[in-house]
């Protein structure tokens, strides 16, 4: 059931994705061949005006043509010229390419603010609008590899009682420093806790370390509900996405420099299969989880499009504002063959990414 929910979450970001880029197309006078949902074979098709709308039998997100976007070969008619996205303004072409990006991020805000609007688990320390209720310890990270991770707790789950030692915490004792003050003194813990609306479950955790500096791999807060009025959900909606899409940005670019000076850790990227299991964690604790996660995925979409690498929404802008700083469009054999180089150098790092999620699950 995670794998469907996974493949059609992606389905939808795509699409929205490829609406933005669409969208912005039509309003700046640019010819839209064709507008497709999924991947062909072609199932179901329907011409209006311009575009041609199709159904397409592969369900994974969805595809658009643009008029001009790749280089006109011969003479072509003014009418042509007119609604050719090679022959308007930088200044059109670059909208149209970061209209993909924004719809993604419009998007993850709207997932968000739905949330806050339903009841979106939030730390006690919030610093934005309203108050949070219902405050329970939650397991907020998990170390991977860690006795934690090994055991089956995620994050998400809500921590009832935690036993070791002869000590029992629950109830009014259940707190963030007496916790990591039993789990530092103990050699196993006896852990109690809630998943979603499933009934409580148990299990031991061995800790790892010395006598009073023993861990067991997990970030523990005080989280609780936090439900806002529609004109308050949008504005927490939007700080949170900003907040959210800087974080992002910044975990990409030590990545990407960790990449760069050989220090990557790809254990800790995941690619589709690892995010389908993820996926499936989110949909155990309830639907709000899943929105909450879905945005997060719509973000990282939308930062990962701006790499200015080939075949990225970035690498075309870069291309874009070259083509601005030397007044001539580049060689239209140039960029196919980048592209084509960025584009197996993408299938290469998926295939690597995919294959460590699969080894993660051996």
């Amino acid at each position: 059931m995670s794998i469907v929910i996974f493949i059609v979450s992606l389905a939808i970001l795509i699409l929205v994705h490829e609406f933005g880029h669409f969208i912005v197309a039509k309003k700046s006078g640019i010819r839209v061949d064709e507008f497709g949902l999924g991947f062909p074979p072609r199932l179901i098709s329907k011409k209006w005006g311009d575009t041609t709308y199709t159904l397409n039998a592969i369900p994974f997100g969805g595809f658009v043509k643009i008029f001009g976007e790749d280089m006109h070969s011969g003479n072509i008619s003014e009418l042509d010229r007119s609604r050719s996205f090679q022959y308007k303004p930088k200044w059109i072409q670059a909208l149209v390419l970061v209209a993909g990006v924004s719809m993604n991020l419009i998007f993850a805000w709207l997932l968000i603010s739905l949330g806050f609007m339903l009841g979106l688990p939030s730390p006690v320390e919030h610093s934005g609008f309203g108050e949070v209720r219902d405050a329970h310890v939650t397991i907020v990270e998990i170390l991977p590899g860690s006795q934690a991770d090994k055991a089956g707790l995620y994050p998400g789950d809500t921590i009832i009682s935690v036993r070791g030692g002869g000590v029992t915490l629950q109830n009014d004792t259940l707190t963030l420093a007496k916790i990591s003050e039993l789990i530092s003194e103990s050699k196993i813990v006896d852990i109690t806790y809630r998943r979603g609306d499933t009934p409580t479950q148990s299990i031991s955790v061995q800790g790892t370390g010395e006598v009073g500096n023993r861990m067991i791999g997990v970030a523990l807060q005080n989280i609780g509900i936090l439900e806002l009025p529609v004109h308050l959900a949008l504005i927490e909606g939007l700080r949170t996405t900003a907040l959210l899409t800087k974080e992002t940005t910044i975990g990409l670019a030590k990545f990407l420099s960790s990449v760069v000076t050989l220090k990557s850790d790809f254990s800790q990227v995941s690619g589709p299969v690892g995010i389908a299991g993820v996926v499936g964690q989110a949909q155990t604790l309830g639907f709000v989880h899943l929105l909450s996660l879905i945005a997060l995925i719509s973000i990282n979409l939308a930062v990962i499009n701006l790499i200015p690498f080939p075949a990225l929404d970035g690498g075309r802008l870069l291309f874009v504002g070259i083509e601005a700083i030397i007044r001539r469009p580049i060689p239209a054999k140039i960029v196919r063959y980048t592209n084509a180089i960025g584009f197996l150098l993408l299938l290469t790092l998926m295939v690597v990414v995919t294959t460590n999620d699969i080894f993660k699950l051996l």
